[in-house]
């Protein structure tokens, strides 16, 4: 089953929820969303959260050892960073009516800042 997620890719983010000391601090990162999982309702942002991965070589001249690779975090942890005020925010939803050329219309659903109120896409 599908879960509601409420960012989309390349939006920005900042993470509102995690460890906030230490090695694995991801807690008041900002970051752009990378991928999105809807059937886990996980999130990639960009630089935030990591994992490491030991690497054996699989073919000649391929190098091997420890990396770090980006992971998935609960998409509920992030909070979009609304374009117009840059600041974190909740969002709503809007139907916006459009015209087509042939003079048929359209119902849209666009995303809107609960801050400001602007548009978002």
């Amino acid at each position: 089953m599908l879960k509601k997620v409420h960012v989309k890719k390349n939006d920005q983010v900042v993470v509102i929820s995690g460890p906030s000391d230490g090695d694995h601090a991801i807690k008041g990162k900002q970051g752009k969303i990378l991928n999105v999982f809807p059937k886990t309702g996980k999130v990639m942002v960009e630089g935030v959260a990591f994992v490491t991965k030991h690497q054996k070589p699989r073919r000649q001249g391929q190098p091997g050892g420890i990396f770090q690779k980006e992971r998935a975090i609960d998409a509920s942890n992030v909070m979009l960073i609304c374009p117009k005020c840059g600041k974190a925010t909740r969002i709503g939803h809007r139907k916006v009516e459009t015209v087509r050329e042939d003079g048929s219309k359209k119902i849209k659903t666009v995303r809107v800042c609960k801050r400001c109120n602007a548009d978002i896409d």
